[in-house]
This record gives C-alpha cells, sequence and structure tokens, in this order.
C-alpha cells in the first residue's frame, strides 16, 4: 500500500549547496522532515549542477519521510546565464540589456523541455523568447 502524503514543499535550491539555514530549515522543519538528511541526499544528487539554481519538489509523508524531485533549472536563470548578465532590465519594453540568438533559444527550450506544458520544441521557443522579452533580452538571428 502507498504511503499516504502530508504535504508538499517546493523550493529552489543552488545545486550541490543546501544547507539548514534559511529558506530550507525553516520550510522542511515545520512539516517534521530531517533536514540534514535532506540537505546530504540533495547535495549527492546535484553534484554535476553545482551552482546552478535547482527547482526540488519535496513530497512529505505522514510518517515524516520524504521523496524529492529535482526539476530543471529556470528559463529566467538559463538566459541570464547565456547572455552572461546579473539581471533582467527593470524597463523591459523600453531598455534591452542583452541579446541571445534563436539556436540558444532552441538549446535552453530542449533542455527544459520535460517541465514544459507543450509538445514540441517550437512551442517551447516561444515560451523561452516570452520570457527573454519580459526579462529585455532582445532574439537576434533567424528562426
Amino acid at each position: 500500500m502507498a504511503k499516504e502524503i502530508s504535504g508538499f514543499v517546493k523550493l529552489q535550491v543552488k545545486g550541490g549547496q543546501a544547507n539548514p539555514a534559511p529558506p530550507i530549515g525553516p520550510a522542511l522543519g515545520s512539516k517534521g522532515v530531517n533536514i540534514m538528511e535532506f540537505c546530504k541526499q540533495f547535495n549527492a544528487r546535484t553534484q554535476d549542477r553545482q551552482g546552478k539554481v535547482l527547482p526540488v519538489t519535496i513530497t512529505v509523508y505522514i510518517d515524516k519521510s520524504f521523496d524529492f524531485i529535482i526539476k530543471t533549472p529556470p528559463v529566467a536563470a538559463q538566459l541570464l546565464e547565456a547572455t552572461k548578465i546579473q539581471k533582467g532590465s527593470d524597463q523591459p519594453n523600453r531598455k534591452r540589456v542583452g541579446s541571445v540568438t534563436w539556436e540558444q533559444v532552441k538549446k535552453i527550450a530542449e533542455e527544459k523541455m520535460p517541465d514544459l506544458n507543450c509538445f514540441n520544441v517550437d512551442s517551447a521557443m516561444n515560451m523561452v523568447a516570452g520570457t527573454a522579452r519580459s526579462m529585455g533580452i532582445s532574439i537576434t538571428g533567424e528562426r
């Protein structure tokens, strides 16, 4: 028989750098989860993605045990990494802060495909392009 679920916790944690400090400690402590056990397991599973922001969904069960799913980095973080800028524009419709090519957009869309709610790469590219537009990043080249 399956375990009964107590709740879910969603966090964004840097890969390989989970520690019991906020925001992880308070979020898991309120659910009664062993914080150090989560940190050890998360750091072990994310050694190859050191320093990248990774969304994680933690399923907490009634007996205080847990499972977690690590997702791909957010599109905004990948766009910032591709353009080598610190943050998006404060006025995205007026001031552009960087640019990416359609090839980079396609690469990000293909990497993010499992976590998006679309069926083909073209739709995923439109989603990534929309995020870029809202961050003040222009897209150059031909599609």
